[in-house]
């Protein structure tokens, strides 16, 4: 059992509100049907548990949702890091959050990375598809 809290009626967001696709895709999640928990890592905290549950449901390693060309990263971390250690990665991002790669929804067991704001528009669309179905 996971420590993230999931239920299909709960859209759980992990964004940075210093981002933009970030910022512009919480407008698209606040029109769903669904409550809506939006998760600001700029302002709150996620454990390092809590990533690492993140990495799994996205079926990506810790090191896989860091932006490692994000200026943060870089000025903190140097251009050319090398670290085998998955503890590393979870550290980097726990300690310095404005380097996620992609904001994540997380709706049930579903675990979603957002490429682009539209994306959400096509998941909120894809779980009304299948509400319809039911």
């Amino acid at each position: 059992m996971g420590v993230i809290a999931k239920n299909k009626n709960e859209i759980r967001f992990y964004y940075s509100s210093e981002s933009s696709v970030g910022k512009q895709a919480l407008g698209f999640i606040h029109s769903s049907d669904k409550k809506v928990l939006d998760i600001d890592i700029s302002k709150t905290k996620v454990t390092g548990t809590q990533w690492a549950e993140i990495a799994r449901g996205l079926d990506k390693e810790i090191r896989e949702l860091i932006d490692t060309s994000h200026p943060d990263f870089i000025h903190h971390y140097g251009r050319d890091v090398q670290m085998d250690d998955g503890h590393d990665w979870l550290k980097i991002l726990e300690n310095t959050p404005s380097v996620l790669q992609r904001p994540i929804i997380v709706n049930g067991d579903r675990y979603i990375q957002i490429f682009a704001p539209p994306d959400v528009k096509k998941f909120l669309d894809e779980e009304s598809a299948q509400i319809e179905d039911n």
